[in-house]
């Protein structure tokens, strides 16, 4: 964290950051709790929305959104391909389980590892204490984080190809071989909105999956280049510039899957999600539905779809303003200086 030169700064209790910046051992932690914070989430909803789910208005129309993502995955279906929720509950329950063993982790590693892994016994894990302006240090962990979602798009993939995923072109589940088009896959970078071939959506995750876990490898497999300047981020590289960029990263695939969600109806289809909605502007861009939604009975009355992406854009919008400000932190802009000025003899005074 941004620091401007003085080695005894201290931060608020809001700053959760600033406890695990340069203990790399707690920063673990911090990942393995959140993890399993959002394990709960997902397991837990899924098994409210179940509770409550009523076969007799759509899905859209009501507080489903953990079931409806099941769903365009095609997870509860029975044999007949009729949506009855088979398995959902399954699902629910083993998120809850896997919360409780990340929960688990979080506090060993809170607790009874070590605080910084550059203490640890285990080889393996001192190569991954935390180095910010190490760029040979970062590009080693940078390389792991692109394997992982490599093999979570190579998931996807075979998921859709074995198993088979909702088709609303046909109201059923079908298995779905990638179409590894690379001009298609070009070309749908300009129109990725009005995408409606489920093979082009696992062809562009099968081209995904190969570039991350090739630049994972190149990344782990690799050092720095040269010398280390300026313009590869000497004097800028930080802890608090890779969480600009992370929230950058973060904000902008929010206003990206709202604008998607909000007419898509291949990835989104209409019997989970709820129509497709209408773009307005006042202040900011927002979203409205366009179907009949008398029968909503949850979301202040309107769909899911609606909900799912004005909620997306609303916090995409603000995770960027926070790329924006710790972004410019550590670029060294002092933002206290928009409140403080100087007074008698050069003493600074607070406004």
């Amino acid at each position: 964290m941004q620091t401007y030169g003085n080695p005894d700064v201290t931060y608020g209790f809001w700053a959760g950051n600033s406890m695990v910046t340069n203990r790399s051992g707690r920063f673990i932690a911090a990942h393995a709790a959140h993890t399993g914070m959002i394990s709960f989430a997902a397991g837990a909803c899924t098994l409210v929305e179940l509770s409550r789910f009523d076969p007799s208005i759509p899905m859209g129309h009501q507080s489903a959104l953990f079931l409806a993502h099941l769903a365009s995955i095609g997870i509860g279906f029975d044999e007949a391909g009729v949506w009855t929720g088979a398995g959902v509950a399954t699902i629910g329950i083993v998120h809850l389980i896997f919360s409780m063993v990340y929960g688990a982790g979080g506090l060993l590693h809170a607790v009874l590892f070590d605080e910084d892994m550059q203490q640890s016994e285990v080889i393996q894990a001192r190569k991954f204490k935390l180095e910010w302006d190490n760029p040979d240090n970062q590009t080693f962990i940078l390389g792991h984080h692109l394997i992982f979602f490599g093999v979570a798009c190579i998931w996807f993939v075979e998921w859709a190809r074995i198993h088979g995923i909702y088709d609303p072109a046909i109201g059923a589940v079908r298995q779905v071989n990638y179409n590894l088009d690379l001009t298609q896959i070009w070309n749908h970078q300009f129109d990725f909105l009005n995408i409606d071939s489920l093979e082009d959506v696992m062809g562009g995750h099968a081209f995904l999956a190969f570039f991350e876990i090739g630049g994972g490898a190149f990344h782990i497999a690799t050092k720095q280049i040269g010398d280390y300047t300026e313009f590869k981020g000497a004097k800028v590289l930080s802890a608090e510039a890779i969480l600009s960029w992370s929230l950058a990263g973060i904000g902008w695939m929010a206003v990206v899957a709202a604008f998607w969600a909000s007419t898509n109806t291949t990835v989104y289809p209409v019997e989970w999600f709820g129509e497709p909605l209408k773009l307005q502007f006042s202040v900011a861009p927002y979203w409205i539905d366009t179907g009949d939604i008398s029968d909503c009975t949850s979301f202040f009355g309107h769909t899911t779809r609606d909900a799912l992406v004005n909620v997306h854009y609303g916090i995409g919008f603000f995770v960027l303003q926070g790329h924006l400000w710790h972004a410019l932190r550590a670029m060294g802009f002092d933002f206290k200086r928009l409140w403080t000025r100087t007074g008698p003899y050069g003493v600074p005074r607070t406004l």
